[in-house]
């Protein structure tokens, strides 16, 4: 009695001790977060202002080279000095704002007298200039006397630009100013110095170039904040030549330390009541709780390297086992096999028949491997239904193949999973050590493509690791990586714009958007090789969603009947993919009627519900679906008769060979009356003679697309054909 007296205060005592100890320590460590978090976000503030003063600079120097491209050419010197008031209208003024968004711009003689002046994209009377002069003249001067001073270079030896750059406040609002001098391109045309025409060129910096400059960098609230109005911590002057402030850009700080603070002050505090709670309750089982320690301490060391479900070599025992099997193998002379085998569509059993069967069936197919391999060899579970097998002393590579064979073999048997008989078939990766110097990370690697390779090519197979496989995957994920920066915007991919062009071959009816990528290292890369690997790694939905976007942001600046843009099949099977298109047509403003959207007919054979439900919603939004490459492949004729399309295109296949091939001409034949009786329009692409365009205007065609007419265009170039104009055009024409 009197023991179990005295041992109580002392255990309340320790209790208390211990606790104030953990309050004490939690006060410390709940002081240190407060001050991590404020650091974190005084660093955090000084990279946003950091990203801020880089997007502003790489704005001023993307202003500064859209200005080069047309300042250092041979005919904007030629057609300036001759007053080509037209040529410089599409060429240096009202073109730098269509293409740029430059807002002002002037062309200025050699005594820096007003010869041209353009303002949002319309031209105006060059007195318009003298209201900028003012602001304009101290950066008209710098350059002037950069050009009459001696040729400098820049710290490479290579000449050094002749631009003069600052930011200024014109009509209240915040302006790149960018002043070139235009220079020949070329020894063809001379120019003395001190007889340069200037091109000024103005962009106002607006809340949208701000966004643009934020959004690069996820900064959220970016906005202009005159000197009026106060700013706070999360801000940047913009700052001119002379070190006068102008104005600031203001943005929502991120404050992600105080963010991380305030999401696990909540958790502190439970986990501070329930650390005492555990902390009483630990101490007073103090005893009790080490000698259950004790005894489960073997156990504890066998978990931590079997699996629970099967009783097999988990991952970590087997990558230790691997290692040492390779080091034994090196010092011996002898080749270890690596195979990785994967269960084939095992969602589908959890799914089906629910996990427990699923459990089950990974039970049985651990006894099975464990009882096909030999004692000396190792079988491991890695997770889920992936399994890794060590075969120690392999002589060749179809010793390996033939117990591969034997264990597929094993698992085609029939397995009794919650009576219900189940078939189950596997893939198997296999990779051979090569030497004493094989890296056991580098023979889980080509095991794991090996793999990859298997199920690629059929399941229910075994697939051995060859090199070409390795160079293959490499130059994939190289081209996936640059594929996501590209899209990400660091550019290279483009759109070209094919006119599809009525029977006369003069009037234009669409045109069809193509991708192109222009690689830095690769070069133009054939789309068919990027889109595959787009569809392959899981990019083609945003791939798809970019090109939408382009198009339809082209189309509706422009007077053109409709744009067609090509579709991956994968797209059609996403239930989303008709809502995507709705919210690209209602961003970009163009009507449904003048989209079109280009698919493969293989797309018919799948009698799939999602795409059936997809198409349908599409077509009652007012898009068209249209069939490419038609004939190609095995459509449905009770589909096409259902009306689920549009349009039919003929593979330029048959129209190559119309006019040398009879059964050609025949089935091109057939397919235009095809379309004509089941009332769709039908277009003939690949048209290359005139022979071609003549035939298939006889046969009924009455749209033609083909490098005989116009092969794919830049937007620029397609807007200068005869008959097609930009929205801002046409309407200008029309106000005239």
């Amino acid at each position: 009695m009197s023991a179990r007296h005295n041992s109580s205060p002392l255990t309340r005592q320790v209790t208390l001790t211990v606790l104030t100890l953990a309050a004490f320590a939690l006060a410390i460590v709940v002081g240190f977060g407060f001050y991590a978090a404020s650091q974190a976000d005084d660093a955090s503030l000084e990279r946003q202002k950091m990203f801020i003063a880089d997007g502003l600079q790489d704005k001023i120097a993307a202003v500064e080279r859209e200005q080069e491209s047309i300042s250092v050419w041979d005919d904007s010197v030629i057609n300036a000095k001759a007053g080509n008031q037209l040529w410089m209208t599409e060429n240096l003024s009202v073109w730098m704002y269509t293409y740029y968004g430059h807002n002002r711009v002037y062309v200025l003689d050699s005594a820096n007298h007003p010869i041209h002046a353009m303002r949002e994209g319309k031209l105006v009377e060059v007195s318009a200039y003298g209201e900028d002069q003012p602001t304009l003249l101290p950066i008209i001067e710098k350059l002037r006397r950069m050009l009459a001073g001696p040729p400098q270079t820049d710290a490479h030896g290579q000449p050094m630009k002749m631009v003069a750059e600052d930011l200024v406040s014109l009509d209240g609002a915040l302006a790149i100013v960018s002043v070139a001098p235009l220079v020949p391109s070329s020894d063809r045309v001379s120019q003395a110095q001190g007889t340069e025409y200037l091109h000024v060129s103005v962009e106002f910096i607006s809340d949208a170039v701000v966004h643009k400059i934020a959004g690069k960098y996820l900064l959220e609230g970016a906005r202009l904040v005159p000197l009026s109005e106060p700013v706070g911590p999360a801000a940047v002057p913009l700052v001119d030549s002379r070190g006068v402030i102008l104005g600031h850009i203001g943005w929502d700080q991120l404050r992600p330390g105080l963010a991380l603070v305030r999401k696990i002050a909540p958790a502190l505090a439970i986990a501070l009541l329930l650390a005492g709670g555990v902390l009483v309750f630990l101490l007073s089982r103090l005893r009790r709780a080490s000698a259950a320690l004790q005894t489960s301490q073997d156990q504890a060391q066998y978990l931590a390297f079997h699996d629970t479900l099967t009783g097999l070599p988990n991952r970590a025992l087997f990558e230790d086992r691997l290692r040492r099997t390779l080091l034994f193998a090196s010092k011996d002379g002898t080749r270890v096999a690596l195979l990785y085998l994967d269960l084939d569509r095992f969602k589908h059993i959890n799914d089906t028949l629910g996990h427990p069967a699923g459990d089950e069936l990974v039970r049985q197919t651990a006894a099975r491997l464990k009882h096909t391999i030999r004692e000396v060899d190792t079988v491991a579970r890695l997770g889920g239904d992936e399994f890794a097998i060590i075969l120690l002393d392999v002589p060749d590579v179809g010793s390996a193949e033939d117990i591969a064979d034997r264990l597929l073999m094993k698992l085609r048997e029939p397995f009794r999973l919650i009576d219900d008989q189940v078939f189950v078939s596997a893939s198997v990766g296999i990779a051979l050590s090569s030497g004493s110097d094989t890296d056991a990370d580098d023979l889980l690697r080509k095991t794991d493509i090996a793999l990859y390779e298997a199920k690629k090519n059929g399941r229910g197979r075994y697939q051995v690791f060859a090199g070409d496989m390795d160079d293959l995957l490499l130059r994939k994920r190289k081209v996936e990586s640059e594929l996501r920066k590209a899209l990400e915007g660091d550019g290279g991919i483009k759109l070209a714009y094919q006119p599809v062009f009525a029977a006369d071959g003069h009037r234009i009816l669409g045109a069809e958007a193509l991708i192109r990528w222009g690689h830095e290292v690769h070069g133009a890369l054939p789309a068919a090789q990027f889109i595959a690997i787009a569809e392959e790694r899981g990019l083609i939905g945003d791939l798809g969603k970019w090109a939408l976007s382009e198009a339809c942001r082209f189309a509706a600046g422009t007077e053109l009947p409709w744009i067609a843009v090509n579709i991956s099949p994968m797209q059609l099977r996403d239930i989303g993919f008709a809502g995507q298109v709705a919210a690209i047509l209602e961003e970009t403003g163009l009507d449904p009627s003048r989209l079109q959207l280009e698919t493969t007919e293989s797309v018919l054979l799948e009698h799939n519900d999602t795409i059936g439900t997809v198409i349908a919603a599409l077509r009652q939004s007012g898009v068209r679906i249209v069939l490419d490459d038609f004939g190609t492949g095995y459509s449905s004729l009770s589909y096409l008769r259902r009306q689920a399309i549009d349009k039919l295109k003929i593979d330029r296949s048959f129209v190559r060979l119309l006019d040398e091939d009879e059964s050609a001409r025949a089935i091109a034949k057939t397919l235009i009356e095809l379309a004509l009786a089941l009332k769709v329009e039908v277009t003939a692409e690949g048209v290359e003679t005139d022979a071609q365009k003549n035939l298939l205007v006889g046969m009924g065609c009455r749209q033609l697309q083909g490098y005989l007419l116009s092969p794919p265009l830049e937007p620029g170039r397609l807007l200068a054909l005869p008959g097609i104009s930009s929205a801002d055009q046409e309407r200008s024409a029309a106000r005239a």
